[in-house]
Formats: structure tokens, sequence, C-alpha cells
């Protein structure tokens, strides 16, 4: 799944969900051709620290090399990198700016101010500084395989699929380009040449765990056709990073579910969660506390008093926790030949945050939905057509949707509460979701999202907002379908009920199993480890009724 922040165009230790992208070309391009010197040398340990970690560090080297050299694109480019990890966009802008204007046609220093104006919301800026760098590209692999990252992060699959095949043949034997070529794949349900390519970037280094993660994710292992040995040889030896190691744990709790092991797949699930939640800032009561504070500023009162919108536009927001059915109804929704799907913007949440930032205390929904149209726009959506925006944390902002494009829909799926944190909890979410990792953290998360639920659905219109669940599409297909297109306003078309022929591309965490018709196997299946969920479950049920736990 691509999204609009927390995506590094550098990370080798990056721990990325299917669908991600890894981006280290950075890091490469900053020393290629280059002779030795001591310049050259602080480069490399600049870049060293910063693939530690250790920004400080990787800042006053570059502090260092500035104060000598002024002119050496490469440290600026560095600076780029982690003013952009501190969330200083205004610092990563100028450094990026100061990268190009020493390195002008270099498509690196390109494409990190694509980088920087996507992250500011500038989106139709940041296709046209990628092009921008496209056009200077030649065979150099990691500047073929920065660039095709951005164009993963825009939307354009096929576009990055093609560069990442680039690098590949220029540099066969490198597993970051092999995993990003096999991400794209997925993305487009290339599904055969995905695990082709993870496969050969395994083999270059058994220990790439993101190629590992992915591919267990490509389809439904059996029992005699599985990765479970190989894993677990891995394992056993020890000597894996963090980030491998949870890669590891993730995708062997996934074979194992396949193959109906539910015990090691618990096993290696709560492994994976228990070490990635102690590598994250986590603050659980402040992400709660959001939720707390929306319910009580967006009121019906605040609503009706907003400032009049932008009605001449209606999208459809399909959004709700993950792993619950967005993607599924998403490409429902996109299969009718008046929609066409944006995927996971980000959109929406970039120029609220603008809003504030330029206007604090102002309230423009006019102005915020407009822009928020023009990124759609800028993102390669048709302009003959509705469209949806998939991106999840929308759930949050509801209200906001409303106000500011008070003709737009606004779905909002939901699925049996112990099923949900059981998807969440077992699935990895690289940088986000912090929640999701220790059980009671995530039941609480659970019912404060339960309680936001239950605040859109009393202060929106009921043409606005329509809750759907999950178990009720697996039930009844056509019913289910029927009623989300009407709720849309469109005519039924038959082809609404073979999403899953449909070769338009998926970057979410679901993209392999929107290929596949609607299945009944997901539903209920934390039964199996009923158990070992006792504390979310004893949690949710001191306030969701027992008959909605059954």
């Amino acid at each position: 799944m691509i999204t609009t922040h927390n995506l590094r165009l550098v990370d080798p230790e990056a721990d990325l969900p299917p669908g991600r992208f890894h981006h280290s070309s950075l890091h490469g391009a900053l020393c290629v051709n280059v002779a030795p010197s001591g310049s050259a040398a602080s480069i490399d340990a600049a870049r060293d620290a910063f693939a530690g970690g250790k920004l400080d560090v990787a800042e006053q080297i570059c502090a260092g090399i500035l104060g000598r050299n002024p002119s050496e694109w490469r440290a600026w480019a560095l600076l780029t990198e982690t003013a952009l990890l501190r969330g200083r966009h205004d610092a990563a802008a100028v450094s990026a700016d100061r990268t190009v204007a020493l390195a002008p046609t270099n498509p690196i220093a390109l494409v990190l101010r694509a980088k920087c104006l996507f992250m500011t919301g500038e989106t139709r800026q940041a296709c046209a500084a990628t092009d921008v760098a496209a056009r200077h590209l030649d065979d150099t692999p990691d500047a073929l395989d920065a660039v095709g990252a951005m164009f993963g992060l825009l939307g354009l699959q096929q576009r990055a699929r093609e560069l990442f095949r680039r690098a590949v043949l220029g540099r066969p034997g490198v597993p970051q380009y092999l995993f990003n070529l096999a991400a794209a794949e997925r993305m487009i349900g290339a599904l055969g040449d995905a695990e082709a390519h993870c496969d050969a970037a395994v083999a270059c280094d058994r220990h790439y765990g993101l190629a590992h993660y992915l591919r267990s994710d490509l389809r439904i292992q059996s029992s005699n056709h599985n990765h479970i040995d190989e894993m677990e040889a891995l394992i056993g030896e020890g000597g894996l990073s963090a980030s491998s190691e949870i890669m590891l744990r993730f995708a062997l709790g996934k074979e194992y579910e396949d193959v109906e092991l539910w015990g090691r797949a618990f096993d290696h699930v709560k492994a994976g969660c228990d070490l990635q939640r102690r590598s994250l800032p986590r603050d659980p009561a402040a992400e709660i506390a959001e939720i707390d504070a929306i319910i009580q500023a967006h009121t019906r009162c605040w609503i009706d008093a907003a400032p009049s919108g932008y009605a001449d536009a209606a999208p459809v927001f399909v959004t709700g926790l993950p792993r619950t059915g967005t993607t599924l109804v998403e490409r429902i929704i996109a299969s009718h030949s008046a929609m066409d799907s944006a995927g996971e913007t980000g959109a929406f949440a970039a120029e609220m945050r603008r809003a504030i930032t330029k206007r604090p205390g102002g309230r423009d929904p006019e102005g915020i939905g407009r822009r928020y149209l023009d990124s759609a726009a800028a993102l390669r959506v048709p302009v003959n057509v509705r469209f949806i925006d998939k991106t999840l944390e929308n759930y949050l902002y509801c209200g906001l949707i409303h106000a500011a494009l008070p003709s737009a829909k606004i779905i909002l799926v939901q699925r049996h509460p112990i099923d949900s944190c059981w998807a969440i909890y077992k699935a990895h979410f690289r940088g986000k979701f912090s929640f999701s990792y220790q059980q009671t953290e995530l039941a609480e998360y659970y019912l404060a999202y339960r309680r936001l639920s239950r605040h859109w659905r009393a202060v929106l219109p009921p043409d606005v907002l329509m809750e759907i669940n999950y178990e009720d599409i697996v039930r009844d297909q056509t019913a289910a379908s029927q009623h989300i297109i009407r709720f849309l306003g469109l005519p039924w078309e038959d082809g609404v009920m073979r999403f899953h022929e449909s070769p338009a591309p998926s970057a979410t965490a679901s993209a392999v199993q929107v290929r596949r018709p609607v299945y009944a196997s997901s539903v209920g299946k934390w039964r199996h480890h009923a158990d070992r969920l006792k504390p979310l479950r004893e949690r949710l049920a001191r306030e969701i009724p027992e008959a909605e736990l059954a």
C-alpha cells in the first residue's frame, strides 16, 4: 500500500507491508562515480549514520562537509531526507532546492524535490517534477529505481514497473530493485512475475526480509508448497536485523495460518508484534484523545454553521479501519463504468493541514474542497467520471469532508469487532497504526473508532454517510452491491459483480485478495485464536454487547 506519509526514498531498513516500495536509491546514488576523497568518505559516513537512524550524526557530518564545500549537492540531498524524517517540510524544501540548484539535471536531486512537493500536498507540482526527473534519466540503476518509486507513490504503477525493470536489467543482483519490481507487479496483478522476482531477491540475499514478506502474501500457501521451512531456518540461525526478523515473523504467521497451523501462526504474529512495538514511538492515549476531540468539536451544530463548501463535485470516500473490507468496496464501485479510483491518496488530510498552516483559526471549506479536487486531478483521475478516494484515515475527517465537499458520498466499512482486531493484529503497518501491536491497546483504539462511527452516524445526513458490513457483502454480494450503487445514485451494472476481473492496479494491502471473487474464509477466523485473544476480547466485552462479539 502506497501512502502519502511516512514513505522514504531512502531507508534500507524500512518495514514495509506488501505493496510498499523500498526506497534506498539515494544512498547508492550519493556515492556513484565518485573518486576516493575526503568528501566522498564523509558522505559515506553520513549515509551510514542515516541508514542506522542516527540523524543527528548524519546532519553534523553534512554540516561539516558544507562548511568546507557549500556546493556538495549530496550533503544537501541527505539534509533533505533528514528534514523530511523529522517532519520539517520547510527545511526539507530549502535543502531540496539547493540540491537541484547544484545538480539541476540529476534525476535523484529532481525526485527529491518531487517528494518534498508531494509530502506538502502539492500533488500537481510533484507530478510535474517527477516527469522532469524522468526526462533526465539514463541507464543508471539507482536513478531508475528512485524515479520508479516516485511514480509508484503517485499511483502510476505501469511507469514504475518499467523503470524498476530497467534497473533490474542494469544490475540484476540487487535485492532492492527486484523487490521493487515485484511490488509493482503485485499492484497490477502480475502475481506470478512478482513471485519470481521475490524468489530472485531472496536468492541474492536470503536475509532480505521484505522479499520474504511480500512473497508470502502473493498466494494462499499450501502444505506442500510454502516457504515455512526456509524462513524458520533463518529465524533459527539468528543474526537477523530487527526489521528483517519482524518481516519474517509476520510472513510466517501468514503462511502458518494458510496451512491451518493456528498455534504456530499466533506464535509468530505475537513475536512480530512484540518486536515492532518496541521500535515504535507510541502514545496510544494521544491517538484516542484525538478521536474524542473530533467527537467533541465536529458536532451537528458545527457542521450546520460551517461556511459553504464546494458542491460541484461528488467524489466517493470509502474509509474504515484497515483490513475491514474497504478495498473490496472500492473495487466493487470502481467496476462501474461511471467511476474511477484514485486509490489511497492522503490528499484530503494534506489539504486540511495546509489550510490550517496558512489560515490558523480560519475556516475555508470551499478552498479545501477545490484544492483537494485539484490534487486528485493531478493523480490522473479521468475528468469525465466520479472518483473514489480510499484513504483509510479519512474516517477521522468525515465531518470536514462533508463541510468541504457537501455533494460527496462517504461509505464507512465495518466488520465484526474481533475479526477486525485479529486482522489488524496479524498485519504489519510501517510507521502507522502504532496501536495495532498490543491487544489491549488495539481494543482501546477499536472502541474509540466505534464511538467515532456512532458519532458520524448521528451528525451526518443519511444521504451522505452509508455504513456497510463486510459480512453482509460476503453473505449476499448482489444485495450489498445493489445497496452501494443505489446509495451513490448510479444505475445498476452487472459488471460490478465481476470486480475481481478488473485489470486496474491496487496499491493496498488487499491487492492480492481483490483479484479473487468474494470469499467467506476470513469470516470468523479469530475463533481459531479465541483463547490467546483473551485480553482483547475481555476489553471489548466491557463496552460491546455480547451478541455483537459472538
